[in-house]
C-alpha cells in the first residue's frame, strides 16, 4: 500500500496545480546514493519542485546563485516554486561533490 499510495502523490499534486491555475505542474527531484536525480527536462517559472531526500545523509538543495536552499535531512522532502527563468547550477553544502543543474523556461 505505501508504494501505490507513493506513486499517486506527485500526479496528485500535479492535477491539483493544474486545475488551480492551468499553468504550474510539479516535478520531483530524488535523492540516493549520495548523487541528486535527474531534474525534469522541462521546467518553467511557476513549476512546484518537490526535493526529495531517499538518503540516509543531510543533504541539502542550494543554489550557486543563492536563490534557493532547502534543508533535508534523512527520508524527508522540501518544497520550492520556480521563481526565475535561466539555468540554476545547485549543490549539497554538505557534500559539494553533489551538483546538478535546472534549465528553466519563462
Amino acid at each position: 500500500m505505501g508504494s501505490l499510495k507513493k506513486s499517486l502523490r506527485l500526479p496528485l499534486l500535479s492535477a491539483l496545480l493544474w486545475a488551480g491555475n492551468g499553468v504550474a505542474s510539479a516535478a520531483e527531484i530524488t535523492i540516493a546514493g549520495m548523487k541528486f536525480g535527474s531534474p525534469p527536462a522541462e521546467l518553467h517559472v511557476g513549476d512546484v519542485i518537490v526535493w526529495r531526500n531517499d538518503d540516509i545523509f543531510r543533504h541539502t538543495a542550494t543554489a550557486r546563485d543563492r536563490s534557493f536552499d532547502i534543508d533535508l535531512p534523512p527520508k524527508s522532502e522540501g518544497r520550492m516554486t520556480v521563481a526565475q527563468a535561466g539555468t540554476i547550477d545547485f549543490y549539497c553544502r554538505f557534500h559539494p561533490v553533489m551538483t546538478g543543474k535546472l534549465d528553466v523556461r519563462p
